[in-house]
């Protein structure tokens, strides 16, 4: 490196899995010299992982590090409610031997992404008719249901976190308050997230099996038994279709979607998302067949008098996997132009 050029470390940690980068900035210009993908629950918290990725290659000198985490930021420290970690920025500096590191929600750095990315790391659901200034959202499923708002503010987006995830279950059918009340006897309150998640697909799978008495695949049924990630084997059977043989996980993968449809909906009114309504998170991609022919845009738009307002607006999955790892990245990067080497 020349002595204008310095490194930032990013990190996208996730309730299943972290992507972690290294990257080297020369002229400006951040460049991936390092990455790995983490199993998040092997690891005590942050500061281990950290020291774990950094002892694998020479990590150089590194002047910022920004981390999108799973919960809500407050005083650059989280509780992550899907992951068994308290992460305190102060101290993960410190165990990983880093001069700062900077705390943000994950979807800001997903929403930090966004900007980043080609056209076909984009796949378009509702090409609507955007206003070019208007406001944007983002909801990610994936290991928790996550929620950014992105308003327009003077020359750009400016994401703003949010726990909507946890907000109330509001069921529109009479299958969906059949739903409702079988969740609600075993967890109390239902929130959306228990619907639209990875561990919300399998809540539908047993309400199908358990309220319905619809059987089971054997195959399914054998994976589960196994130990296998519910929320994969049954989007993968769902997504093969007929074949697979398995009415119950296509049966559920229509409730899923139906209900992701419905809250994107909502939260492309409450965030008046005329520029756009974007899908993150590790899901949307591997059930995109299912999102483009099922009730998905069906739902979104079903609002009653704001019908033709949400037909408008643009609803695009993310394929890049590594949206949110550059993003943190990007905000990285700012902040290390604003910090004295």
């Amino acid at each position: 490196m020349s002595d204008g050029d310095f490194r930032i470390l990013a990190g996208d940690i996730g309730g299943t899995n972290a992507n972690l980068g290294l990257f080297e900035v020369a002229d400006g210009i951040p460049r991936l010299v390092r990455s790995a993908r983490l199993r998040s629950a092997e690891f005590a918290g942050l500061g281990p992982m950290l020291v774990r990725f950094l002892q694998a290659g020479d990590g150089g000198t590194i002047r910022t590090a920004v981390f999108g985490v799973p919960g809500p930021v407050i005083q650059n420290r989280s509780s992550t409610p899907n992951l068994a970690w308290q992460i305190d920025g102060a101290l993960v500096a410190t165990q990983a031997g880093l001069p700062a590191v900077l705390l943000v929600n994950d979807l800001v750095a997903t929403a930090e992404g966004i900007a980043l990315l080609e056209d076909g790391e984009l796949a378009t659901l509702q090409a609507g008719r955007p206003e070019p200034a208007g406001n944007r959202a983002l909801l990610a499923a994936g290991t928790g249901l996550g929620m950014g708002l992105l308003p327009r503010i003077g020359d750009r987006w400016v994401p703003v976190p949010s726990e909507g995830g946890h907000m109330d279950f509001a069921p529109r059918t009479e299958e969906e308050i059949g739903l409702m009340r079988y969740l609600r006897e075993r967890y109390g309150r239902v929130s959306v997230e228990r619907v639209v998640s990875g561990p919300g697909l399998f809540n539908l799978y047993n309400y199908l099996r358990d309220a319905h008495q619809i059987p089971e695949s054997p195959l399914v049924r054998e994976a589960l038994a196994k130990g296998a990630d519910p929320a994969r084997v049954i989007g993968e059977a769902a997504v093969a279709g007929s074949g697979a043989g398995c009415e119950i996980c296509s049966r559920a993968m229509d409730l899923f979607v139906a209900a992701y449809g419905a809250v994107a909906g909502n939260l492309a009114l409450v965030g008046t998302a005329t520029g756009g309504l974007y899908l993150g998170g590790g899901i949307a991609p591997k059930i995109l067949p299912r999102l483009r022919s099922g009730p998905f845009l069906q739902t979104f738009g079903a609002k009653g008098r704001f019908v033709p307002y949400l037909e408008r607006i643009p609803v695009r999955v993310i394929l890049n996997d590594r949206a949110a790892l550059l993003g943190a990245a990007r905000l990285a990067l700012d902040l290390a132009e604003r910090t004295p080497p």
